[in-house]
């Protein structure tokens, strides 16, 4: 029960991998019998990796990233899309779409580097398993909630600047769902 809102009973009709519709009847804090609605409900899941950082000793939660070390006419799209695979096993799905969100400056009191944020949605586990990169220690790779991200976040247990900046983008974008 969450605010005095109880869910009855819920039956899912349809599920894929974008979008679920379910029938619940619900008993609200102004009624006390149960309500019937058959909501769609958009899944939306962030995908982060559990990484070792050995300059802080510490292992974090964080978005995929990576730097352009591939060929000389890598894009940043491309540059992200692999990422995607490498670290998080993760690839468009057929319908998806790479949404490019600008560009942030890492630390511009010490560098003129630039990083790029996209948004790759839906996604999907790669068909094949990929290769990876030898000099990274990813521990886990596990879909969240965006109310666990929040979450995560306010506790501290998301605190590399990566991703907290990328979260401040999509949230000021309006491309997090409710929750």
């Amino acid at each position: 029960m969450q605010n005095n809102w109880e869910t009855v009973s819920s039956d899912r009709h349809f599920a894929n991998a974008h979008v679920e519709a379910v029938t619940e009847h619900v008993r609200t804090p102004a009624r006390s019998e149960p309500r019937t609605w058959t909501t769609a409900h958009r899944k939306a899941a962030v995908i982060i990796i559990h990484q070792e950082r050995i300059p802080i000793r510490i292992a974090i939660w964080e978005m995929p990233s990576g730097q352009i070390d591939g060929p000389a006419d890598e894009t940043v799209e491309q540059v992200a899309l692999r990422e995607l695979r490498e670290e998080a096993g993760y690839e468009l799905a057929e319908d998806g779409e790479l949404i490019p969100l600008g560009h942030y400056f890492t630390s511009p009191g010490f560098t003129d580097e630039r990083g790029n944020f996209f948004l790759a949605r839906p996604v999907q586990k790669c068909k094949e398993a990929s290769a990876g990169d030898e000099g990274e220690s990813i521990l886990d790779c596990r879909e969240f909630s965006v109310v666990e991200i929040r979450r995560m976040i306010a506790e501290n247990e998301i605190r590399d600047a990566n991703t907290l900046s990328i979260w401040a983008r999509l949230w000021s974008r309006g491309l997090l769902p409710p929750g």
